[in-house]
């Protein structure tokens, strides 16, 4: 059952008499076969003239849509092959933060990326996909492996932010998301980052700093929340939306500001309504970037991390 927005009501309303509709349908009693074409056809309109202009707010929404694809989903529609691996080495294992070897066709890489969950126990196991210092170190470990053994890496970003509780910052938060930006500039390998929601802070950050960064059509990327900046601003979370526009936060604004190389296009109604189709949208530009990328060497790599975060934002 598809979990509709509060933009979405007019098309949820549309939608349901489909649905009534089609029981009758069933039912044998009445042929409306042409009535519930013609109501599919308004439906299908509405969903992609209300989805081409969505304002800022509402694409935050659709980012964080519970039924949008996570990092397990990806793993699985991407990949011939995954291998999980665990662990900082340190601590403990970060659920929000997971990665691994995988397989997609001839080409091997390491992959890493934040599980939000897609229920209330596996939300509460990931943790939100809000990651601990642990899930940053586990990341510089993978990215380690990725450099030794010349493996791309491809991050899949999903977070409101970095896991802000004072066992966190008790073992060193800050110092682990600095660390793991740090290890994405540095690398020697092609590294390649998608905005697949929510980017949130330097929770998204630690694991974006590559030398091509994409997002999905509807996912956002800020330093903040807007509810966060509406509090600060305003004192109230209610302006979340003025907030949310004024920040620029969408894929269209950040490509114009050179924050991100490419947009990948969503499925009509956002990558929640057709797992499928985003996933394989998703696997064709993954594919043309690294193609892209693999002839670099090293160094030169390096250097167009760095040249690309040195100019944003440069007058």
């Amino acid at each position: 059952m598809t979990s509709y927005l509060d933009f979405e009501k007019p098309i949820a309303a549309l939608e349901s008499r489909i649905l009534e509709l089609k029981d009758t349908a069933d039912e044998g009693s009445l042929d409306i076969q042409t009535e519930i074409e013609k109501l599919q056809a308004k439906s299908a309109k509405m969903l992609a003239e209300t989805y081409a202009k969505l304002t800022p707010w509402q694409k935050t929404q659709v980012a964080r849509h519970p039924e949008r694809p996570h990092f397990k989903d990806f793993t699985e529609g991407l990949f011939d092959e995954f291998i999980p691996l665990g662990g900082d080495r340190n601590f403990g294992d970060d659920q929000a933060i997971l990665g691994g070897f995988a397989r997609a066709g001839d080409r091997r890489l390491v992959v890493i990326g934040h599980e939000k969950g897609d229920d209330t126990e596996s939300r509460l196991r990931h943790n939100f996909g809000m990651g601990k210092p642990e899930g940053y170190r586990k990341a510089i470990r993978l990215m380690d492996i990725a450099d030794r053994f010349s493996l791309p890496v491809l991050t899949l970003i999903d977070t409101s932010g970095a896991f802000p509780g004072v066992s966190a910052e008790e073992r060193g938060q800050a110092e682990a998301i600095a660390r793991s930006t740090e290890k994405c500039l540095s690398l020697g390998v092609p590294m390649v980052a998608i905005i697949v929601g929510e980017g949130g802070s330097g929770g998204a950050v630690a694991l974006a700093a590559a030398e091509r960064v994409l997002m999905f059509e509807h996912a956002v990327y800020s330093v903040i929340s807007p509810e966060g900046c509406a509090s600060i601003l305003w004192r109230t979370g209610d302006k979340a939306d003025v907030a949310a526009d004024a920040m620029q936060i969408t894929a269209q604004n950040l490509k114009n500001l050179g924050v991100i190389d490419r947009i990948v296009e969503e499925p009509v109604g956002g990558a929640h309504r057709d797992q499928s189709l985003a996933i394989a949208s998703l696997s064709a530009a993954i594919e043309e970037e690294f193609a892209r990328l693999e002839s670099h060497g090293r160094e030169t790599l390096r250097k167009m991390r760095r040249e690309k975060f040195l100019q944003i934002g440069a007058l």
